[in-house]
């Protein structure tokens, strides 16, 4: 299960909504530079919304293929946390080889630039075993960076930057997200006014490069991934019904105990791995914050926001094949 994106509060928790608009805005997160992977005619892509039944038909579609899977999923790469991220089955690893899956523990925080890290060397490993790839899930960012790879940056500036995160903070990021508008209006459409983190890099950029980010860096669109890309679709009572029912089912599964445990690892649960809808809620039941109900009913809301955001984001992908599963 993806997480939602935006910044946290201190507790680690999704504080501010991020726009739901598609954009090339891999960079505002302030990652290096990478080129999108050796993708070709050996490579298809599966994705679609949270709960859209992507596991189960990237099984059979493996199989028709001879073909192994890479995920695409920012929070299946950490190690304990299965219930809460919708990881697939062990039968479903064994029965075709997944890649990208438990990379790191749950403490650690991990970036899109190293996913393509990643999936390069998986590439490469799956060529030389003379297997097709099959690429499935529905993070939004990851995806984009698969086709386009990672626009080229300017290094942070330290000084800059202190400057306008102090300024956000005191006078607050709208302040920062109108004279965005005039430095660099196509990026100001595309980042939302309460966005600190991504306002703040672009006016950095700008302002160390003197060009709009949105123009300067703009990356290059494989060609291989559009065209070969499916998406499952759903009527969307049917979508929130299996949400709903997915929820349900973690909770009943055991995701607070599965929680509690990764907790008592070394660092616990990070930043980044707390952005997964189901664990922030597992947290706070834990803590006493809500009852079952509560965080059952507050995961259910999360993740359709997350399926809302994650089918805007797939729509910008015209070329697409969407299928009904």
């Amino acid at each position: 299960m993806e997480p939602l994106s935006g910044p946290l509060d201190s507790g680690g928790r999704p504080a501010e909504p991020t726009d739901d608009r598609p954009s090339n805005l891999a960079w505002a997160a302030g990652e290096a530079s990478h080129p999108a992977p050796p993708l070709g005619e050996d490579c298809w892509f599966l994705s679609g919304p949270t709960a859209s039944g992507k596991s189960s038909l990237a099984i059979r579609m493996a199989r028709r293929l001879g073909a192994e899977i890479v995920s695409v999923d920012s929070m299946a790469v950490y190690r304990g946390l299965d219930i809460g991220t919708a990881k697939p089955t062990t039968e479903q690893q064994a029965a075709i080889p997944h890649h990208a899956i438990d990379v790191v523990d749950a403490a650690e925080a991990y970036s899109v630039a190293r996913w393509l890290d990643e999936v390069s060397r998986i590439l490469g490993d799956c060529r030389r075993r003379g297997r097709t790839i099959l690429f499935v899930g529905g993070t939004p960012l990851y995806l984009r960076a698969l086709r386009d790879g990672l626009a080229p940056l300017p290094p942070a500036d330290p000084e800059v930057r202190t400057r306008l995160t102090t300024e956000a903070r005191d006078h607050g990021p709208a302040r920062l997200h109108e004279r965005l508008i005039h430095v660099d209006p196509v990026a100001a459409a595309r980042i939302h006014p309460r966005d600190a983190k991504r306002i703040v890099r672009a006016l950095e950029v700008a302002e160390a490069t003197g060009r709009p980010l949105s123009e300067a860096f703009a990356p290059q669109a494989n060609p291989w991934f559009e065209p070969r890309l499916m998406v499952v679709d759903l009527p969307r009572t049917t979508l929130h019904r299996r949400i709903n029912q997915r929820v349900e089912r973690m909770f009943d599964e055991g995701l607070v105990e599965e929680t509690r445990r990764v907790l008592t690892q070394p660092g616990g649960i990070g930043p980044t791995a707390r952005q997964a809808a189901g664990y922030a809620e597992a947290i706070d039941l834990i803590e006493g914050v809500v009852d079952r109900a509560e965080a059952i009913r507050r995961t259910q809301q999360r993740t359709r926001q997350l399926a809302k955001r994650q089918l805007t984001w797939l729509r910008s992908f015209r070329r697409a094949t969407w299928v009904t599963a």
